[in-house]
């Protein structure tokens, strides 16, 4: 049997932050990317991000390639259980107004699919040229 998790505890235990361990889940599986995050092609902000919650969505949306799937699967190191939690956590309120959006930034922009775009484009470089072994 392997080991079981809940999302609460990942979110708590394993996200990353102040020298955690760095856990998400993807497609029901608790993955251990602590040690991997210097190595991903796309950068540990992109692992960060996703840090101690359900990563599936922005897994499968990136169009991974067979190689990502199988290391994936070898940082497996165990299974979520319970209910998800509703959201990514919000940060902590501050005293300090949240900017407005700038009157140029319009939901359907290029700036809101450039980190999409760049991270795919890394990740096939680095396959094409051989950098994963």
């Amino acid at each position: 049997m392997s080991k079981q998790f809940t999302y609460s505890e990942l979110s708590e235990k394993y996200n990353g932050k102040d020298n955690k361990p760095l856990y998400f889940v993807v497609n029901g599986k608790v993955v251990d990317v602590t040690k991997f995050k210097d190595e991903h092609p796309g950068g540990e902000e992109v692992l960060m991000g996703e840090g101690g919650l359900d990563a599936t969505d922005s897994f499968e949306s990136i169009g991974h390639s067979d190689e990502a799937r199988e290391i994936l699967k070898s940082l497996e190191i165990g299974d979520v259980v319970g209910e998800p939690l509703s959201s990514k956590p919000e940060p902590p309120l501050s005293s300090k107004p949240e900017p407005s959006p700038s009157p140029s930034s319009e939901d359907g922009s290029l700036s809101n699919y450039l980190p999409v775009v760049l991270v795919v484009l890394i990740g096939y470089v680095a396959y094409k040229y051989g950098i994963f072994g």
